[in-house]
């Protein structure tokens, strides 16, 4: 079986020119530093003593403008949010790191970025400096076993965004962090004529355009709003592809783009139970089971491993299911039978989260597929839509031994596979110039 390369490799493959163009931004990127004076460690040093705040005006400059372009384009429907990467949230570890980081800075008069500008012109000290940052990554490298539960579990929040924060609307955000910067840009001229003895009337007028410009952007991306989550699940669409074999000739590959719709009616999102157990023993894939029924049924009876996510409390899980597990995971939601499991899914997939299929028959399945020979189980005429078809002679849990079937005795089961890993966004650092 052939498995999809990862996104940057299959991106770089298909289109060499993109190499071109992340030299091109490298470039830009590097030149705009130099010339903002992020090379020279007097200029960042200077913004802590208040005479200069360059860095302070481009670093903000560059995040807002991100923003109400980034925010806007979501807006538009143009960019899913859910595909960007944010960073996870550990608050104490991130406040000690920071605390650091921020001494180094002053002392140093560099953070890691604009020490490699700095050293890219040949200036010894930035060198230096770069130096002593690889020499601290293999320290911590070498000691991070002495307090890795501590930084990685300390104030952990997953994917955290100011709008759930806060519960506001994401527009509302960008108004009130432009805002914000808006008066750091003013503070901070304040202060570099009070300290810096800087005469402001010299300053290039078209900054205060600017000013405005940002201000009518985040405005408009508060007027846009964001897309419902029927909307971004009305324009997800899966790509499917299929070998057919043609004796004493090349193979035909054809390709297929379904809609989310279209792969519930094709019953394309449905895997077996013979498939979603084979998926444990699978070391190209990382099953996950979400069972999303009520905690009672769940207690009842469910499969070995399965996590307990009720229908009603999906939707504050997809920040974990986006930021967490491997590229490779697959998500397998299972109800009772099915209903509540298609509800799931539809909430997962329009959330952006990829990998994502139903049991098929739900749970009742499962246990008619491998608890022939359990004979606790019995089955119960009475049962509804979406109900446990089974009685329970005690709440076991996952103690059934159909709860998790014996591998050698089903080595050999056969299937027809439904599942097909999509490609999944690459994770991406941040940090500062």
């Amino acid at each position: 079986m052939n498995f999809p390369l990862p996104s940057f490799l299959a991106v770089s493959a298909a289109n060499p020119w993109t190499y071109v163009l992340f030299a091109a931004i490298g470039f830009a990127f590097g030149y705009t530093l130099e010339m903002s004076g992020f090379g020279d460690s007097r200029k960042l040093a200077a913004q802590f003593y208040f005479t200069e705040l360059t860095v302070l005006k481009v670093m903000f400059t560059a995040i807002t403008v991100a923003m109400v372009l980034l925010f806007g384009a979501v807006g538009l429907g143009i960019l899913d949010f859910s595909q960007v990467w944010v960073n996870p949230t550990y608050l104490a570890s991130g406040l000690v790191g920071g605390l650091i980081m921020g001494v180094g800075f002053i002392v140093g008069g560099f953070c890691p970025t604009t020490s490699l500008a700095s050293a890219s012109t040949g200036k010894i000290d930035g060198m230096l400096f770069m130096l002593g940052g690889f020499v601290g990554a293999f320290l911590f490298g070498e000691t991070e076993k002495y307090f890795d539960g501590w930084y990685t579990n300390a104030g952990y929040y997953g994917r955290l965004t100011l709008d759930q924060v806060f519960g506001i609307p994401i527009g509302a955000v960008v108004v009130i962090v432009i805002l914000m910067a808006l008066f750091m840009f003013w503070g901070g001229e304040q202060l570099e004529r009070i300290f810096g003895k800087k005469d402001l009337s010299k300053e290039p007028k078209i900054r205060v355009a600017g000013a405005v410009a940002l201000f009518a952007g985040a405005v408009a991306v508060l007027a846009i709003g964001s897309p419902s989550l029927v909307d971004k699940y009305n324009k997800v669409t899966f790509t499917r592809t299929e070998t057919v074999e043609v004796l004493n000739a090349d193979p035909i590959v054809n390709t297929y783009v379904y809609t989310a719709d279209e792969m519930l009616e094709n019953r394309l999102a449905f895997t077996s139970p013979a498939e979603a157990f084979k998926a444990k023993f699978n070391q190209a894939m990382n099953p996950v089971y979400l069972d999303v029924r009520s905690e009672a049924d769940y207690n009842l009876y469910h499969i070995e491993g399965a996590v307990n996510v009720p229908l009603e409390r999906v939707l504050e899980v997809v920040p974990v299911l986006l930021s967490e597990p491997p590229a490779n995971t697959v998500f397998i939601v299972m109800s009772n039978d099915e209903a509540a499991a298609v509800d799931a899914w539809k909430l997962l997939i329009g959330s952006s989260v990829q990998n994502v299929y139903i049991l098929e028959g739900g749970v009742n399945n499962w246990i008619a597929f491998f608890g022939e020979n359990d004979k606790a189980l019995q089955a119960d005429p009475t049962a509804g839509n979406d109900q446990l078809g089974f009685i329970f002679p005690a709440a076991l849990g996952s103690r059934y031994e159909s709860c998790s079937p014996d591998p050698i005795e089903y080595e050999k089961l056969e299937f027809e596979q439904k599942i097909i890993l999509q490609l999944k966004r690459d994770k991406s650092g941040g940090g500062c110039g």
